[in-house]
């Protein structure tokens, strides 16, 4: 058997067998990527019945107009998922950058109650002139993401 033939048989084998190993570790990307979908998928769904959950919560007046505001909107900023273009979340994102500047947790708590009313007074005049926006944006979101 010449050498030649021996080396193109030998690099035949070599090239086969890195086939077979870059086949391999496609087929890992290939199945890593349907499980990132399928966990976005997931996530997008339980984001959208927690969205759904809060949207009627807010429309029954279990939760404040602010809260429930702030809240959704940070949910739907993390939703990546379908949305109905005509539902109304621009009002959720007005209300949450309009009372950013105010302290939360034991921040809210070090606060002197004079400063805690002023906040407060704030909060009573954002839902008084967006109250019934909230409302009608969160009955939107309350029959689902992708409804009409």
């Amino acid at each position: 058997m010449p050498i030649t033939l021996l080396l193109v048989l030998i690099a035949l084998i070599i090239v086969a067998g890195l086939g077979w190993y870059a086949l391999t570790l496609w087929r890992q990307v290939w199945q890593r990527q349907a499980k990132v979908r399928e966990n976005e998928q997931q996530r997008n769904q339980r984001l959208a019945e927690d969205i759904t959950f809060l949207a009627n919560s807010l429309v029954t007046e279990q939760v404040p107009v602010i809260e429930g505001s702030i809240r959704i909107k940070v949910l739907l900023d993390n939703y990546s998922g379908a949305l109905n273009s005509q539902h109304d979340c621009e009002i959720f994102t007005l209300i949450y950058d309009s009372t950013a500047h105010i302290p939360t947790h034991q921040a809210w708590k070090d606060l002197s109650p004079s400063e805690r009313k002023l906040h407060e007074k704030h909060m009573q005049k954002l839902e008084e002139e967006h109250g019934e926006r909230v409302t009608a944006a969160a009955r939107q979101l309350s029959q689902g993401l992708i409804s009409p």
